[in-house]
């Protein structure tokens, strides 16, 4: 139950920067997905579908650790990982969504998006 909570949590707060990102680039019609080292951006997605990626890739992966939690035994030892797992993972989340977001804009603003 603690699993399911913490997910839920990380997940809402995804999809609330998700929501807050599609009100402030409502502008464009599609946003830059990947980039090379150099800065060019390789391809992109509409802007919707941009936004919901990170956060339905998260919901998927947190979801499916919840499961895995409720019906497998951690290996003896390893009880107490479980829980700082998920918040590991749901701050990883959050920071990959925070850092594409961070590049989208610095490439809008850079483009004069």
């Amino acid at each position: 139950m603690v699993l399911l909570t913490i997910g839920s949590a990380f997940a809402a707060v995804m999809i609330w920067l998700a929501l807050r990102a599609n009100s402030r680039f409502s502008g464009e019609q599609r946003l830059p997905m990947q980039w090379w080292l150099n800065g060019e951006v390789t391809w992109y997605a509409p802007r919707r579908v941009a936004l919901a990626f990170i956060p339905a890739l998260a919901i998927i992966v947190l979801a499916s650790y919840v499961a895995l939690s409720l019906t497998t035994k951690p290996r003896a030892g390893d009880e107490q990982l479980v829980i700082p797992a998920m918040f590991f993972m749901g701050f990883l989340f959050l920071g990959i969504q925070w850092l594409h977001l961070y590049l989208v804009r610095r490439t809008l603003d850079r483009n004069g998006g």
